[in-house]
């Protein structure tokens, strides 16, 4: 290691200015390269993508510990001929090097520029868009049916899936069907690091590190092998009853027997960084003819010391920071992820019954500060969303109160479990959803614009969106009170907005702006609060009166809603969940079901896969700022829009 960097020395070639990565247009450029340039080629990719992400923010650790196993997939197999799966997909960046595209990533997930994850649009070589994890193999058994169908018996489909994957359940029904062919040509690469975000949870994942960590077995095998054959008296015949004893122990050592059990060649474990390693076991799973596992161990944020170092996540995925010692540049302010822990923390020293639940997401979703306090009262289940929810119907059973923080996105994999197993049962379950409405970065698979309008449909489901962090205190407090029924609170990505205080209570219902007369009534949704009260002093600047509430429980929405619904002249619902099945609907169904014929307009996310880019842009996208509610709500009016005086101060 190199002490002013904490990155791998990079030996030095001799060669031109332009590095070996430069030179790398393709897969097919790796084929000639000799071991000493692949050695020098991984600790340029390490090299660049800490610099690179250093600038952009993204997923790290993850890249810099599969340097030579995707070096590997690209030499051995012929992408994309044969397709190459990556679950999940944010263990793509060395691919993406790999397949030419090291010129987008002083971009990297920015608008226009280069997707976190796999993208269709910017390569043959990525198949699947996948960033919600154990959902590969499927892919890869479906792609595999077709081949054999299709008569394409030369296509091998590969489907690198990490250990942490490996705890959800799909990924065990999809291996329980991969196993019944065994003449479906399919190499499923697992990359075990020991860690999705944080360090993996559970059986499977504690008997992989107990492999990773024991090397006595494989050194008594390598001496039995060695010595016992010549040995005078006993020689091949003792050896061969050995080799089967030999089998029995391997059995309970390895997950050889488990794998096999189900129909799957199982080859490893193999070290991960050993480029040498890797290509000869995955040159030996292609050529096998059916299905194989390869297990390849590996170290997330290997060759960077601040990622090895980082004992939380070895930084999987930081926004900037310094390239030197891995310090992430300082947030603005507090999180609405920060708040919670903190709230979530002093409700459970209250109340012994409050649990916490996480699928994988202890720190992301702020329950390592409650885990460092009440350690029994935390379950991380791993990638496994459905257990999680149905888990927390068993506590709710039990006489304890379930907190279950996962991302928005993410509940969208356990609507069943909250319909049937939750909501049907009547079960006090408290939903926290962190990165609800529109996240930005990350992609389309990680908008949170989809639970307003699952959760609408479930019955006896209580729903607040707070608009700043006194509110979700508030909030969440009275989700925990709830004890007949289900409750969800969500907020977004992000520092937490600037407290709105109300001038007024309708209701259960908060009003934060009043001014003039009685024009446009303005639900504003969560934390869209800001943008509807910025609209209304626009909008008092051309003596259009406004009236904003803000509902704080979202559904059921209170019938005190009515009356100001029948005095205006315009009703505007504003939310960041996609339009359809949204807030809004619900406002317009409570306003037909009460003979309200008020217009009504409804301001959301449009019912589309948003592309990256920053929250604030593809707000400013969908419409959803203060100078564009403004202008449409004027239209709707039928009043010209003009910006006032930027020195106008709206009358209260």
């Amino acid at each position: 290691m190199t002490a002013n960097t904490g990155i791998e020395h990079v030996p030095d070639t001799g060669a031109d200015a332009d590095t070996l990565l430069d030179r790398v247009r393709g897969p097919a450029d790796l084929a000639a390269l000799t071991a000493d340039e692949l050695a020098v080629l991984s600790g340029e990719i390490r090299a660049f993508l800490v610099d690179a992400v250093s600038r952009t923010g993204g997923h790290l650790g993850p890249n810099l510990g599969c340097v030579e196993l995707s070096i590997a997939l690209h030499r051995v197999f012929r992408s994309p001929h044969d397709p190459i799966l990556f679950d999940t997909g944010h263990q793509t960046y060395v691919h993406k090097l790999l397949t030419g595209r090291k010129a987008g990533f002083g971009a990297l997930r920015q608008r226009h520029g280069l997707s976190g994850y796999p993208s269709r649009a910017e390569s043959e070589h990525d198949v699947i868009e996948n960033s919600h994890a154990s959902t590969a193999l499927s892919y890869a058994d479906g792609l595999a049916k077709a081949h054999r169908l299709r008569g394409e018996h030369d296509r091998v489909v590969v489907a690198v899936i990490g250990d942490g994957a490996l705890t959800g359940g799909m990924a065990w029904e999809a291996l329980n069907n991969i196993g019944a062919a065994r003449d479906r040509p399919m190499v499923i690469v697992v990359n075990d690091n020991g860690r999705s975000y944080a360090p993996t949870t559970g059986a499977l994942a504690q008997h992989f590190a107990a492999l990773r960590m024991s090397r006595r077995y494989e050194r008594m095998l390598a001496a039995v092998k060695a010595t016992v054959p010549r040995a005078p008296g006993v020689g091949t015949a003792a050896y061969q009853v050995l080799r089967r004893l030999k089998r029995g122990l391997k059995d309970l050592l390895t997950p050889q027997a488990m794998f096999q059990d189900l129909g799957i060649k199982y080859l490893g474990p193999v070290d991960g960084h050993d480029l040498a390693c890797v290509e000869l076991a995955l040159r030996r799973a292609r050529s096998f003819g059916g299905p194989v596992i390869v297990h390849c161990v590996t170290t997330k944020g290997r060759g960077f010391a601040p990622a090895e170092r980082n004992a939380e996540d070895c930084l999987h995925g930081p926004g900037p920071f310094d390239p030197v010692t891995g310090v992430q540049q300082a947030k603005s302010g507090p999180s609405w992820t920060s708040v919670f822990a903190d709230e979530l923390c002093a409700a459970g020293a209250e109340r012994a019954d409050i649990v916490a639940i996480t699928a994988a997401m202890l720190h992301p979703t702020g329950l390592a500060r409650f885990a460092e306090r009440f350690p029994e009262r935390v379950f991380d289940v791993g990638i496994a969303e459905q257990h999680a929810v149905t888990s927390a119907a068993g506590l709710a059973l039990g006489g304890l109160h379930p907190v279950v923080a996962v991302y928005a996105t993410f509940l969208n994999r356990a609507f069943d479990q909250l319909l049937m197993d939750v909501a049907l049962h009547r079960l006090p379950v408290t939903f926290v959803l962190d990165r609800a409405g529109v996240t930005g970065d990350d992609g389309a698979s990680h908008n949170g614009m989809w639970d307003l309008s699952l959760a609408q449909i479930v019955p006896g489901l209580r729903v607040a969106a707070p608009r700043d962090g006194t509110r979700l205190r508030e909030l969440f407090r009275e989700s925990l009170a709830i004890g007949d029924g289900p409750s969800l609170v969500r907020y977004p990505k992000g520092v937490v907005a600037t407290d709105l205080p109300a001038l007024d209570r309708i209701g259960t219902m908060d009003v934060l702006h009043r001014s003039g007369a009685q024009d446009v009534l303005l639900v504003a949704v969560g934390a869209m609060a800001e943008v509807c009260v910025g609209a209304a002093a626009l909008l008092a600047g051309h003596g259009v009166g406004v009236t904003v509430v803000d509902p704080r429980w979202v559904y059921p929405l209170d019938p005190a809603l009515l009356d100001p619904a029948r005095r205006h002249r315009l009703v505007g619902v504003v939310e960041d969940n996609g339009r359809c099945g949204g807030v809004g609907d619900a406002v317009g169904r409570l306003m037909h079901d009460n003979d309200i014929d008020t217009v009504l307009r409804t301001f959301g996310v449009p019912q589309r896969f948003l592309e990256h880019a920053k929250r604030s842009e593809l707000l400013a996208d969908a419409g959803l700022t203060a100078d564009q509610l403004a202008a449409r709500l004027l239209a709707a009016l039928d009043l010209a829009w003009e910006r006032p005086d930027p020195s106008f101060v709206p009358q209260p």
